[in-house]
């Protein structure tokens, strides 16, 4: 009998007058008996609706299964058929978007807690597994992946278990791209992208970090010079977005990419760090998604008070429902309908204050979402020694400046076709070079889309 309580089993979490206070992980996951708990509410529906909403197809009801009967391992089997990353997925993709939000039992109550029943999957088997070399018969084929996040992480899986030699090129010093530099370590330790990794180079993927293609070698020369036969673009869009108002120059203004960098991938939290943030009062972070959550509960940690400035409403707002609920609780401040005009700084060109004018909802426009109107004659000011920049990233342009005949768009974003095919002849990408700033699973999608075609051209050559 299936288990009708409306209600998903609580994911036990560290108290927040705690954790906002220690860069150890919130979500403190399912033990085996909750998550078989938590399995039992999934009615194993004939066409699987939730799958329907995952971007990389994984089978979930026969994964849930498998947990139900207490076969973790079965379940663990399930999942890596379609993702390369599921302790990953499991901790930072937006399961209410997408797998959950077509769950049946969210009908009259809460979905599946899909996404935690992975989680605890992944951990169980990564707990009690070491990473096995798997005997993979080769091609002779050689794909370049550049960049080492998500997208190119699944790109480099799939193409790796199709028997292709497959080399990863990272420009930072440190693979796992915006896993690494981006997502905070109480939301996603690096512990487990490292495992993650260390899986992809028991098939054999070579990981070469500090390759900046564009500048240390070309996409022209992995061709010509190299001998690559195929080349993926993973790179991410890791150009920041400022709102072009005066004071941006000032000290103390950061782009999130900056600033989260720095404490992620830089370890500036620890008081030995060879590239620490300056100690900040008061801090106001503009935006409102999930890297502006993520920006604003790292400087809390850091001992700020920390404010978060979004000119809509908290209903607009396109960050995770978790997030800002967790965001909340750890003490932050949220100031909705407001939208800053001018950094003000002191006589030393230090960040003083943020000039702001408060906002109204008007008319929807293009996303559906009603546009922010300003109220004439309501600025005002928002104290702070810090401004955080969390509105927006573009892809870097090195790429596209340095390879000939790669077509981008107004933003900067590689137009692909429908299996992300470049207008290069042997060059694919995903991920956000392609969409802009996006979810970790769209562009796992988006690789493994691209390898499938890869795989394709290379059976052809």
């Amino acid at each position: 009998m299936p288990n009708m309580n409306p209600q998903r089993v609580p994911m036990p979490e560290q108290p927040a007058d705690v954790r906002n206070k220690n860069f150890e992980e919130v979500a403190l996951g399912y033990t085996a008996e909750m998550a078989v708990e938590e399995a039992q509410r999934c009615l194993h529906c004939k066409n699987s609706p939730c799958v329907t909403g995952c971007p990389v197809n994984v089978n979930i009801p026969d994964f849930i299964e498998y947990v139900k009967d207490g076969k973790f391992e079965e379940a663990f089997e399930v999942i890596s058929r379609q993702s390369s990353l599921p302790a990953v997925c499991g901790r930072v993709c937006p399961q209410e978007s997408q797998c959950e939000m077509h769950c049946v039992r969210g009908i009259k109550g809460e979905p599946v807690a899909i996404g935690r029943l992975e989680r605890f999957v992944a951990d169980t088997h990564n707990a009690g597994a070491a990473v096995k070399p798997r005997e993979i018969q080769k091609t002779g084929k050689k794909v370049a992946v550049i960049g080492s996040g998500p997208s190119g992480l699944a790109c480099a899986g799939d193409l790796a278990r199709a028997g292709h030699a497959v080399t990863i090129f990272e420009s930072l010093h440190t693979a796992g791209g915006v896993l690494v530099y981006g997502i905070p370590e109480f939301r996603l330790p690096k512990s487990i992208v490292a495992k993650e990794i260390e899986g992809l180079k028991a098939m054999g993927v070579e990981v070469l970090t500090n390759m900046v293609v564009g500048k240390v070698t070309s996409v022209d020369e992995l061709f010509q010079e190299q001998g690559y036969d195929a080349v993926f673009i993973g790179s991410g869009a890791g150009l920041p977005n400022f709102m072009n108002i005066p004071g941006e120059m000032l000290v103390g203004v950061y782009s999130a990419n900056e600033y989260l960098t720095r404490v992620n991938l830089m370890k500036a939290y620890l008081s030995d760090a060879e590239t620490p943030i300056k100690n900040s009062r008061k801090v106001a972070v503009v935006g409102g998604g999930n890297v502006a959550m993520d920006a604003a509960r790292c400087a809390k940690r850091l001992g700020a008070e920390v404010s978060i400035v979004y000119r809509r409403s908290m209903e607009e707002m396109p960050a995770r429902k978790e997030e800002v609920h967790h965001a909340q609780e750890e003490g932050i401040v949220f100031q909705n309908l407001v939208n800053p005009i001018e950094v003000l700084g002191d006589s030393e060109k230090k960040v003083r204050a943020l000039k702001c004018l408060k906002m109204e909802l008007g008319e929807a426009d293009a996303s559906g979402r009603r546009s922010p109107v300003a109220i004439p004659g309501s600025e005002f000011e928002i104290e702070a020694d810090t401004v955080i920049m969390a509105i927006g990233t573009s892809p870097n342009p090195l790429l596209k400046d340095t390879t000939k005949g790669l077509e981008t768009n107004r933003k900067g974003c590689f137009v692909v076709d429908e299996t992300m095919h470049t207008s290069h002849d042997a060059v694919w990408a995903g991920g956000d070079a392609v969409t802009g700033a996006a979810t970790v699973i769209s562009a796992m999608g988006a690789g493994k889309k691209a390898a499938a075609a890869i795989c394709a051209y290379l059976k052809e050559q």
